[in-house]
């Protein structure tokens, strides 16, 4: 068992780190609401973890492996640099694990930065939801060197459902942006399809029952075909982050000369979505727009 910090207590975050307390690790937290931090430590006391730190910086004293989820590149910096930063508090040969969805600029630019103290790091964005982080069934994407994957895999394992080394640094990032590039279209194309069934009067649930057992089936189907047709959207990965991810891809896109005038379509279709004010519902939202 290991000494880990994590930082970032969000609806991802919170039962992350709570996976490596009941795995048996010494875990200390740090969220930038400190409500959310003593929480988690009232919530797991019992378990080896359950320190509540004050800073980053804190929590990664004594720290072997510290993980981070928070929310865009410049959270990431704020919470890895600066005096009460991660790496204020990590001895050398210790890892960093960022698993926030960033640009692969910004993992290569942390890797520069971590690697000057002797640091590790590894960008490992995930994928799975919240339903993944809180029954420990996230897929996740990794991206840095292999001696510091190897330190850092058996502690990402307390939550993961698969877990890979896809190349040196940024390509966990590149990974998850291709994640999220198949996600954008397929969720537009069956906003498309649940509307075009409703709209011509079929029974939707039988529809699905049957389509997907075919070449249509997708986790998608299988898991927000029914609450788009009732229209609920309350739940799961929110347009305002997807826009996030799409943003990335579409700027990662332009660096490499990449096409991918479907995401960028999509991406105005969410920007529509949270111009409606509906921000924080889930991506197959898109439903809604063709109303």
């Amino acid at each position: 068992m290991a000494t880990v910090a994590f930082i970032g207590l969000g609806i991802m975050g919170f039962p992350m780190a709570g996976h490596l307390a009941a795995k048996g690790h010494t875990v200390s937290v740090y969220n930038r609401s400190a409500a959310k931090a003593e929480a988690w430590a009232a919530k797991h006391a019992t378990n080896h973890g359950g320190h509540a730190a004050k800073t980053p910086r804190e929590a990664c004293r004594n720290a072997t492996v510290a993980l981070c989820c928070v929310g865009d590149d410049p959270d990431v910096r704020a919470v890895v640099s600066g005096p009460d930063g991660m790496l204020a508090g990590l001895s050398a040969g210790a890892v960093i694990v960022d698993h926030t969805t960033t640009s692969a600029t910004l993992a290569r630019d942390m890797t520069k930065e971590c690697a000057g103290l002797g640091v590790g790091f590894i960008d490992a964005p995930v994928s799975g939801g919240q339903a993944g982080a809180e029954n420990g069934a996230l897929s996740v994407m990794c991206g840095g060197e292999p001696t510091d994957y190897a330190k850092a895999e058996p502690i990402i394992a307390a939550y993961a459902k698969i877990c890979k080394l896809m190349g040196s640094s940024g390509a966990g990032q590149l990974t998850k942006m291709v994640n999220q590039l198949s996600i954008a279209g397929l969720v537009q194309g069956l906003a498309e399809a649940m509307n075009f069934g409703q709209r011509a009067g079929l029974n939707m649930t039988d529809v699905m029952d049957v389509i997907s057992k075919g070449a249509a089936q997708s986790w998608q189907m299988e898991n927000r075909g029914r609450t788009m047709c009732e229209g609920k959207f309350d739940f799961g990965f929110a347009a305002d982050w997807m826009r996030k991810d799409l943003r990335i891809c579409l700027e990662e896109a332009r660096r490499s000369g990449a096409r991918v005038p479907v995401a960028a379509l999509v991406d105005q279709f969410y920007a529509q979505v949270q111009a409606e004010g509906h921000g924080r519902w889930d991506t197959s939202s898109l439903m809604t727009l063709l109303k």
